[in-house]
């Protein structure tokens, strides 16, 4: 069903969350290895059969997957570049072109900062960036926005990712201050020196911590932020 949904011009919400979750077999949030080898050769497999090219975001994805044997693609990414239907994009888009503004509306609503918000509170917020943006929708369709990015967040705050927070929020008051996350990205640089660099820990801090609250960094924001393609730019993508 997944290699059909690949067939399609447009990609409904609930046929991309079908898709990642097909793809990612151990569910560990991300396409990679043996995954993203199937997905890859499945994707051309489906464009060709359809009689579609690749776009320019599948085709540049593709050849760094070709030079790079440990490349992966998270649930964000992948919405980026699979041509998903465009008022479920605005999300995702939204979050990308400005963390500070996103961030922002997401407070609106999670009020408490547990990093969730109810299901009825996150409809009327992607109601808002529907209107907002001035794009037609129905109820129907606001239902299933509504329920894939449920899932989608849930991806993105899936216990790994809470183990990891818990982990440096060391006083466990529930968000990160400035000295929690300059270890954490400590850590992050020792660990991918070929994507984040030692040298600019501080250009990252700065970036991150001026999307915070009152310098309080909590789990979601954090999830976020670090979906960003370039975390120490992440308030002008």
């Amino acid at each position: 069903m997944a290699n059909a949904y690949l067939q399609g011009v447009e990609i409904s919400a609930s046929q991309f969350l079908d898709i990642f979750h097909h793809y990612d077999n151990d569910g560990n949030g991300y396409i990679e290895g043996k995954e993203l080898e199937s997905f890859i050769k499945e994707l051309q497999q489906a464009r060709k059969q359809a009689g579609l090219e690749l776009t320019d975001k599948m085709r540049a994805f593709v050849e760094e997957f070709q030079t790079n044997a440990d490349a992966k693609i998270g649930i964000i990414e992948l919405v980026q570049i699979l041509p998903t239907e465009e008022n479920f994009l605005l999300f995702f888009r939204q979050q990308l072109k400005s963390c500070t503004e996103f961030m922002q509306a997401w407070r609106r609503y999670d009020a408490d900062h547990s990093g969730y918000i109810e299901a009825d509170e996150l409809k009327n917020f992607l109601k808002d960036l529907l209107q907002k943006a001035k794009k037609p929708y129905d109820e129907k369709k606001l239902d299933e926005y509504t329920h894939t990015t449920v899932c989608i967040l849930s991806i993105l705050l899936k216990k790994e990712f809470n183990k990891i927070f818990e982990l440096y929020d060391q006083d466990e008051n529930g968000y990160m201050d400035e000295n929690e996350l300059d270890a954490l990205l400590k850590d992050l640089c020792e660990k991918n020196k070929k994507v984040l660099e030692v040298s600019k820990i501080s250009t990252y801090k700065t970036a991150i911590m001026a999307l915070s609250d009152g310098g309080k960094l909590y789990r979601t924001e954090l999830a976020l932020v670090l979906c960003a393609e370039d975390i120490s730019a992440p308030a002008s993508l």
